[in-house]
């Protein structure tokens, strides 16, 4: 659900011009589209001018007032940058003849898979973490997030020394760890 609100605001800022929602959407989406287009004959120039052309494609749909997004923005983007890519090497005939169908090159559908699944496996982790409670929440993310060494995180805290605060953060991740995967397998 969170994740349905990010997505709309990012498509109401990027329909409103929105300087944060577009650095955003890059942020977000760059890498895989260019790990896609370096990993399949092109450059880090075609990279950029392939999600630079995608970033156009959505905006002018935003901007129509008639577009609903029906998956996530990294799937739209991915696909349409998929797309200009097969058919910029295409025109280029950078492929070489052995290849029978530009379709084996750049193969969609189980990196779409994968990052969806990694997007699920995200959701489930921040929900076991609201679940988790104090003070085990604030330790990990001191020490996963903030990456705080046991001696601040032991006097932040209040143990009396770094062992004791290490005792505790494995017991924690222990506990989370029992909370995501009940919730994972709930989920299935």
């Amino acid at each position: 659900m969170k994740t349905e609100i990010n997505e709309q605001l990012l498509l109401k800022g990027l329909a409103d011009n929105s300087r944060k929602a577009v650095e955003t959407i890059y942020k977000e989406n760059f890498k895989m589209v260019q790990t896609m287009v370096v990993g399949n004959n092109g450059s880090l120039d075609d990279a950029k001018d392939i999600f630079q052309e995608s970033m156009i494609v959505l905006y002018e749909k935003v901007k129509s007032g008639s577009f609903e997004l029906n998956c996530l923005i990294k799937t739209y983007l991915y696909s349409v940058c998929r797309r200009l890519w097969l058919k910029r090497l295409s025109q280029a005939q950078r492929t070489s003849p052995e290849i029978e169908s530009l379709e084996e090159l750049v193969p969609v559908e189980e990196e779409i898979e994968m990052h969806e699944q990694r997007n699920a496996d995200f959701h489930i982790m921040e929900k076991a973490m609201q679940s988790l409670g104090e003070p085990c929440k604030s330790l990990l993310e001191a020490y996963y997030l903030q990456k705080k060494n046991m001696v601040e995180i032991a006097g932040s805290f209040g143990y009396t020394n770094a062992d004791n605060a290490k005792n505790q953060k494995y017991k924690c991740l222990m506990r989370l760890k029992k909370l995501f995967f009940d919730q994972y397998k709930n989920k299935e």
